[in-house]
């Protein structure tokens, strides 16, 4: 067994049978600012036009079934109204295919005005998603990891809250976008008093904020941050600084505490569309190893520009 099938078999064994003793975290995102309503419901329509954003992330990028994450969310507001509303899928996988989660989520946000250019909107999401435990593929790399029943479909509801304020220049949002805590186990080969727990979703929480300065008639600087809080790991911070030049290059670096550096860039191909790039180099004694080539993301956003009102907010945000 290489170095590689090792690692992967220790990673997801400890995921799966280790599960009720930590906590299993929502999907990252390093540009999680141009895919905001992923972590909080109440940004749903807040861009004033309808709006499609697809993103991809390969983590870890050298490790054989190293963790991928696909998003696809579409969001508008409702005109001549003050509610918006979005639909949200995320595919997870790891082990190619051992472990792989899809959610389905249905978002609605109310916005109330609450100063000349303030606006405040609570959010709301409700859906679950779908889990699938393949178990044979841990045996192809060591028969002795795990021996139990596969998981098929097994569908978990969830719901989520969150709160967005935004003016021209500022924004901040709190958010926990799935609330029910839901314990993932099979206890098919376990006797009356046993049950095996394999993960367990906790509470994520979310607080991210960030302003937009002007330097120049041409130039946009924006620093933000996402604060990450669910009990059972570590807290979660990034930082991140980005510029926006001619209101069609963006360009910036971040950094999660502990954990990675990043560089990001964006290019507004025309008022439609935008494509996002990014990628992540662990700080971790895991991002010195010689297979992990980093993490990637591509972002594209499709947005009807003049179908509805103009934006509220900066494109930046």
């Amino acid at each position: 067994m290489n170095i590689k099938n090792k690692f992967l078999t220790l990673f997801v064994g400890l995921l799966l049978m280790f599960g009720s003793a930590t906590a299993q975290q929502d999907a990252q995102y390093t540009q999680y600012m141009f895919n905001t309503m992923s972590v909080n419901p109440a940004y749903a329509g807040s861009r004033g036009q309808l709006s499609l954003t697809a993103l991809h992330r390969s983590q870890w990028v050298g490790l054989e079934g190293a963790p991928s994450t696909q998003t696809f969310n579409i969001q508008s507001p409702i005109r001549n109204s003050k509610l918006g509303y979005g639909v949200s899928i995320v595919n997870d996988e790891i082990g190619e295919g051992a472990v792989q989660e899809t959610y389905f989520d249905a978002v609605i946000s109310y916005t109330i005005d609450v100063s000349a250019d303030g606006k405040l909107s609570f959010g709301l999401k409700a859906g679950g998603n779908l889990m699938n435990l393949d178990f044979s593929q841990l045996r192809n790399f060591d028969d002795e990891v795990v021996r139990t029943d596969n998981i098929e479909n097994r569908f978990s509801p969830n719901v989520g809250i969150g709160l967005y304020y935004h003016s021209t220049k500022f924004y901040a949002g709190l958010s926990a976008p799935n609330l029910l805590q839901t314990e993932h186990f099979d206890n098919a080969e376990t006797d009356a008093n046993s049950v095996q727990f394999l993960s367990k979703e906790r509470i994520n929480f979310y607080l991210i904020t960030g302003y937009v300065f002007d330097l120049n008639g041409n130039l946009k600087f924006k620093p933000a941050l996402l604060t990450k809080v669910v009990g059972g790991a570590p807290l979660q911070v990034d930082f991140s600084a980005n510029f926006m030049f001619n209101e069609k290059f963006t360009f910036g670096a971040a950094y999660r505490w502990d954990a990675a550096v990043s560089a990001m860039a964006g290019f507004q191909i025309s008022d439609q569309f935008m494509v996002g790039l990014a990628y992540d180099r662990e700080t971790t004694d895991l991002g010195g190893t010689q297979f992990n080539d980093g993490s990637f993301e591509v972002l594209l956003r499709y947005e009807l520009v003049k179908s509805f009102q103009k934006l509220v907010s900066p494109r930046f945000f």
